[in-house]
């Protein structure tokens, strides 16, 4: 394991998520590994799994040289009134968007409703900076969190639409091989014998 860095520890808002961000030497930010899996609901071991993965090189390209390929182990400078010092294993922000984007890709709605939420920020920022719209950070907060909030809820209701739709194929294929068991295609025309009458 490489040696650890020493970094300064801050509160970020994330909308309605609250995390630990942490700031390099060299001005560059962190996060924690098992904070990253918990903003969209797993553990810490998917991060290090992800890390692993050519999901990874893929997503973020052949060339990508990031020191995200070993663990990366930061030291949190001592803060006032507290003892001792902290280590843990962060990544690079660019690697968690990453592993936010794949989960969402992979089906996980936290994910996507985060990502959904954080793309439209990032272009509502764009637009109001090119209109001269200027919103404090508390502004933007409760926009994210009542976005990822509403994207959650439709994204539940679609689930729940699929779900109905799965139940009624499930129902369909069980009459379906019913009917082939008994010698019957389903889907065939009806003989003049099979007729009633």
């Amino acid at each position: 394991m490489s040696e650890s860095v020493r970094a300064v520890r801050a509160t970020v808002q994330i909308g309605s998520l609250t995390v630990d961000g942490f700031q390099l030497p060299d001005g560059s930010y962190r996060m924690s590994q098992t904070q990253v899996a918990e903003a969209v609901g797993l553990s810490r071991r998917n991060v290090s799994d992800f890390l692993r993965s050519n999901a990874l090189k893929s997503l973020l390209g052949e060339g990508y040289t990031g020191t995200i390929f070993e663990r990366e182990e930061i030291e949190i400078a001592s803060e006032t009134g507290s003892r001792g010092q902290s280590r843990f294993l962060s990544v690079p922000l660019e690697i968690a968007s990453a592993y936010w984007q794949w989960q969402a890709h992979r089906g996980n709605k936290i994910a996507l409703a985060l990502c959904m939420g954080l793309m439209t920020e990032t272009l509502e920022r764009r637009f109001d900076s090119a209109f001269g719209i200027t919103r404090t950070e508390e502004e933007r907060n409760e926009l994210l969190s009542q976005r990822v909030q509403q994207l959650q809820r439709d994204l539940e209701i679609l689930g729940n639409a699929y779900a109905a739709e799965d139940e009624i194929r499930s129902e369909r294929d069980y009459y379906e091989r019913l009917l082939r068991e008994n010698g019957i295609d389903p889907w065939g025309i009806p003989r003049v014998s099979d007729e009633p009458g």
